[in-house]
């Protein structure tokens, strides 16, 4: 499998992702991975000048550890880091906030240090922290996410939240310089939620250059929006893409090329434009077809990304 060393896979991503930040500071941010920069060489999954990775949520049926050997048997050298790979495993649902504060105001930064070696040791760039703030969380929970990130030696965190809260998270991605991107789904009928291109305009709206976009092409797709005029119109604001195969109003998940989504488009005009976003895939389709074989369904979406590029 081809190969290229960390510093450079980080400068190639950290040069081209979410132009909005001046070309000085992102030059600044190129060095800042933390002690063990020497570790293993990087694999390699760039096509076409497309950076293929994935959002660790696809394998959200194991630990971390056995997710991130789950990257390396795909052959996927890029991650956006799923916070549940790291919480504990509070249902919420049931009112165990507790729990899940306890331990984002109270472990150690050493963890988080320690996590991103784990990354680092396997060949796999951590590029992003998925942390998603909510407008339950105090003031000191949402710092606590910069800090982690921070600690991993990330400059981009993606969220799935509110967008009343964007503010509030500005003021900390300021103070941290480091970017956030949020996460939309198809849920139209709350307008506090991330969905449409309205949605993510009334965020950035006053914003500084650190409020951005995580585009999650599926559920775009499946809220009524054009992904690929959206990458086209706000590609310097897109912090990753998510990239999944949905149904058109509000439908199904489904396996690449099923769907509606426009995920060869998508990722051709990454590649034609040379814009530098990694189009991570995330694996979703499993919560409506039991019994796949998650690693198995991950090779599969990564070969289809790689044909769509090729072609």
């Amino acid at each position: 499998m081809a190969t290229i060393s960390r510093r450079v896979a980080g400068r190639w991503i950290l040069a081209g992702a979410a132009g909005a930040l001046a070309a000085g500071s992102r030059a600044a941010f190129a060095g800042e991975a933390p002690a063990s920069e020497a570790a293993s060489p990087m694999i390699d999954s760039v096509v076409r000048g497309v950076q293929l990775g994935a959002q660790s949520y696809s394998f959200r049926d194991r630990g971390l550890d056995e997710a991130i050997q789950a990257l390396v048997e795909c052959g996927l050298g890029e991650c956006e880091l799923y916070q549940g790979h790291l919480e504990p495993r509070g249902n919420l649902r049931r009112g165990e906030f507790a729990k899940v504060r306890e331990w984002r105001l109270n472990t150690p930064l050493a963890f988080f240090e320690a996590v991103r070696k784990k990354f680092d040791d396997a060949g796999v760039l951590l590029y992003a922290y998925n942390y998603s703030f909510n407008k339950f969380m105090s003031d000191a929970e949402i710092e606590r996410g910069f800090q982690m990130a921070e600690a991993m030696g990330v400059k981009y965190i993606t969220a799935s939240s509110q967008v009343s809260i964007a503010r509030k998270v500005d003021t900390y991605a300021q103070k941290y310089k480091i970017m956030v991107g949020f996460h939309g789904h198809d849920n139209t009928r709350n307008t506090d939620e991330f969905s449409t291109a309205e949605t993510f305009a009334r965020a950035m709206d006053g914003a500084s250059p650190y409020i951005g976009v995580n585009l999650d092409i599926g559920h775009f797709t499946a809220a009524g929006g054009d992904a690929v005029a959206y990458i086209r119109e706000h590609h310097d604001k897109i912090v990753t893409l998510h990239i999944k195969d949905r149904k058109k109003n509000h439908g199904a998940n489904l396996p690449f090329g099923q769907g509606d989504t426009p995920i060869a488009a998508v990722l051709r005009v990454l590649r034609d434009n040379q814009w530098k976003i990694p189009a991570n895939i995330e694996y979703e389709y499993g919560k409506e077809k039991k019994g796949l074989d998650t690693v198995a369904e991950v090779k599969k979406c990564f070969a289809y990304c790689k044909q769509a590029l090729e072609t």
